[in-house]
């Protein structure tokens, strides 16, 4: 295997991991929807009955679906409750997920969350006929202007802080200085993770080339294809990258096979993916950008068992922890960590900018 060009590793430093407990983020006014309309906080009937309605991948995905279970697991060990889940195919439509969503509320559940963008459409068109169900999407976003549902939460990330982190950590560790970026699907929300990358790249290494692939340009598809991501990322190997970097949810499977058949360096995302990765893949994960979706997921949920469900967008940031970096495996140096660390406190003061588009 290429050895990373500082020897020292990690010494004292806590890793960052899926089940550590996080803070409430700073909520956008969430009493406030997308156009500033006042919300009042949504009035449950009965007791919260927990749905959670993941996107293409499923539970096992090894990443961001998995860490919405993660989050509902917390809550179902803090607040006692069962719960049920819905699986999403790769090639459903919207209506498939909109039926999904209407069973749940019509099961009698009332806290709903769709995992990822492609629910926010179903739940826009949904949310107005259960005014007693507060909903939320995860990565969501309002599809309207006007006539805004004050029964959604819209919970997004700034993945191009964390992004950034990671990026520093492949611009340091890169031995070819070329390194590579993977998303699954070729949308803003997932720019965002390849414009912090880049940025994070050339501030700690100005030599180094970013080469960039898409497997899908609008296909959810993209996060469920392991072969993809491998093909993927073969070719930015070829290309000469030596660390990469994907966004591409079970994709990622395919571009740690690569990169482990190839003696090279990946970089995980939203999990910590070192936790999850086969023996033969774990040597090869150099760190993971850690996007707190079990965070998300739990916050909502113990919002609605508080009384208070959520509203509005709401973003989780480096600040709150809502998005962040691991050091599992102990393959950043002590000095790497202490300058990614440097960077972290910049961007949390205000003192660095990234980018969220690249």
């Amino acid at each position: 295997m290429r050895h990373l060009t500082k020897a020292a590793v990690l010494v004292g430093a806590a890793a960052v991991v899926l089940s550590a407990c996080g803070t409430a983020a700073d909520n956008d006014d969430s009493d406030d929807n997308a156009d500033g309309q006042q919300c009042e906080a949504v009035e449950l009937e009965g007791d919260p009955q927990v749905a959670l309605a993941y996107d293409v991948g499923g539970r096992g995905d090894q990443s961001f679906n998995d860490a919405a279970y993660a989050g509902l697991e917390r809550a179902q060990t803090e607040f006692g409750f069962e719960g049920t889940e819905g699986e999403a195919a790769s090639d459903e439509s919207e209506e498939v997920r909109e039926q999904r969503l209407r069973g749940f509320a019509d099961d009698g559940y009332n806290v709903i969350v769709g995992v990822g963008f492609a629910y926010s459409e179903s739940v826009d068109k949904v949310a107005p006929d259960y005014p007693n169900v507060s909903f939320a999407v995860i990565d969501g976003f309002d599809p309207t202007e006007d006539d805004v549902n004050c029964n959604v939460a819209y919970l997004t990330y700034a993945e191009n802080e964390g992004s950034f982190l990671v990026g520093v950590a492949a611009a340091e560790t890169t031995e070819s200085n070329t390194v590579g970026f993977v998303g699954g699907v070729n949308n803003p929300l997932i720019q965002k993770f390849e414009a912090g990358f880049k940025a994070g790249v050339e501030e700690a290494n100005p030599d180094a080339e970013v080469v960039t692939t898409y497997i899908e340009e609008s296909d959810p598809r993209g996060f469920g294809d392991p072969a993809g991501g491998q093909a993927a990322a073969e070719g930015l190997i070829n290309d000469g990258a030596d660390v990469i970097f994907h966004a591409a949810g079970a994709s990622g499977i395919g571009v740690f096979d690569a990169v482990t058949s190839a003696d090279l360096w990946a970089i995980g995302v939203d999990s910590d993916q070192y936790l999850t990765a086969s023996p033969e893949q774990q040597p090869h994960i150099l760190t993971s950008m850690l996007k707190r979706v079990d965070v998300s997921t739990y916050d909502f949920i113990a919002a609605a068992f508080d009384g208070e469900p959520l509203s509005g967008y709401t973003e989780f940031t480096l600040a709150d922890e809502g998005v962040d970096y691991s050091t599992s495996g102990d393959f950043l140096p002590a000095d790497l960590v202490t300058e990614i660390d440097d960077y972290k406190q910049q961007i949390i003061d205000g003192d660095l900018e990234v980018p969220a588009e690249p």
